[in-house]
């Protein structure tokens, strides 16, 4: 059988195995350890165990348990809520200022946590009954947050761009930078769209604000500030050349630590140890997909179907641009099935080599992909954002929760396009702060 048609057929089982229920990395186990054993003897499932612990035998990978302990200790706060207060408070007398809150308040909580879920839950049990006790309309509440959520994984410090460097062997500090700016844009595109939105259908009372006292304003932002400092400090300390992304990311995570008990008062054991367990739980997750995945990526080479895929497309006499539409496709309907963690590490081998011989930049295909992933968190048939709005507010149908996200889909869709035309949008701030490539 010839490489392509081995290639197909490896697509195929994939998707079976992955359907059938077992977790993304036993499913990409099975499926590798099935053809190798098939097409390359019982000597190649010898290597199978060397290969899958020299995938984690990587100091990188520390920052990303230290990353998930650093969001659940804010996630296990009021950080959220009180981000979300903050944010209202300052923004009152701006027009259509709570949906801009609820905005500004998804981009920084999923950048401190980077869970698009926690956030969705965080800031959706504030803001989604505020906006519509307001008179915003429903879809409005509900698409903007389950939007909003789904920036925790483009803003840094940002798991799956850890998890993109790792399997492409590009540098972390430079793809957090590379999402800055794509981050702040599309937060503003979602501003726009969700104050346009209100305007036109909602109620006359919608713009009707709040007034806060200048004491009010101040009283709640030494709650929040900390973390936010923590945040910067983090960053800081990666690009002054002070640490490394590992080393950042455990001091960031003590940190948090360390002020969620100091100012939120979480002393008791029980809290601290489902901090830890929970971050542990999710940590082991995503490294078993990635030692999985390491796995899978040495059957496709093994089997020549990663080098055969890579020579055919790039033999095809179409535009680059072409091909980056058919890529944007797959990454799409991908994002639709599987989480973020596991299209990178399944696509990146396939994909890196393709993306550089058509001289498209590695950063910026970063975070193009990392938006298609954003479109899977609220696009059916998975959509967990859409599923975690719907758990906080169940009186508004999941349908209107879907309608209410498509605009915001609409508007990731006119960010890759805009960063397709000017992609400098993306390569300015790591140029700036690390020098060219």
């Amino acid at each position: 059988m010839d490489p392509l048609s081995l290639g197909l057929l490896v697509a195929l089982m994939t998707i079976v195995v992955l359907f059938s229920g077992v977790s993304v990395a036993s499913g990409l186990l099975i499926v590798s350890a099935g053809f190798l054993l098939v097409f390359d003897g019982m000597r190649s499932l010898e290597l199978m165990p060397e290969i899958f612990f020299g995938k984690l035998n990587s100091f990188a990978l520390l920052s990303i348990p230290m990353f998930i302990i650093m969001g659940a200790a804010i996630s296990s706060t009021r950080a959220g809520a009180d981000l979300y207060e903050a944010l209202e408070r300052w923004l009152t007398r701006v027009p259509g200022g709570l949906v801009m809150s609820n905005l500004g308040a998804c981009a920084l909580f999923s950048a401190m946590s980077g869970s698009s879920p926690a956030t969705c839950a965080a800031i959706g049990k504030m803001g989604i009954p505020e906006m519509r006790k307001r008179g915003y309309p429903d879809e409005v509440a509900a698409g903007s947050i389950a939007a909003g959520g789904t920036l925790g994984i483009l803003i840094p410090p940002s798991v799956t761009m850890i998890v993109y460097g790792i399997a492409t062997e590009t540098s972390i500090g430079r793809l957090f930078l590379a999402g800055v700016v794509p981050g702040l844009m599309l937060v503003g595109l979602f501003m726009a769209w969700s104050i346009y939105h209100t305007w036109r259908h909602g109620s006359a009372e919608v713009l009707a604000q709040r007034t806060y006292t200048l004491k009010q304003k101040l009283e709640i932002l030494p709650r929040v500030i900390p973390f936010i400092i923590i945040i910067f400090g983090v960053l800081y300390a990666m690009y002054g050349g002070i640490a490394t992304p590992s080393e950042t990311a455990a001091v960031g995570a003590l940190l948090c630590l360390v002020i969620a008990m100091v100012i939120y008062r979480l002393w008791s054991p029980k809290a601290l140890w489902t901090i830890l367990s929970d971050s542990t739980r999710e940590s082991v997750m995503i490294l078993f997909i990635i030692g999985a995945a390491g796995v899978f990526s040495y059957m496709l080479s093994s089997l020549y179907i990663t080098q055969s895929i890579a020579a055919w497309i790039s033999d095809l006499d179409v535009n680059r641009w072409v091909l980056m539409g058919i890529v944007n496709v797959f990454l799409l309907v991908a994002g639709f099935f599987l989480p973020p963690v596991a299209v990178i590490l399944m696509a990146a081998p396939i994909l890196l080599p393709i993306i550089l011989a058509a001289e498209f930049d590695p950063y910026w295909f970063a975070v193009i992909l990392t938006i298609n992933m954003e479109i899977g968190l609220i696009s059916p048939p998975v959509g967990l954002n859409l599923y975690v709005i719907n758990s906080i507010a169940p009186d508004i149908p999941l349908k209107k929760i879907l309608v209410g996200s498509l605009p915001y889909v609409g508007c990731m869709v006119l960010a890759i396009v805009i960063l397709c035309f000017f992609p400098g949008i993306v390569t300015w701030l790591p140029d700036l702060v690390m020098g060219p490539v």
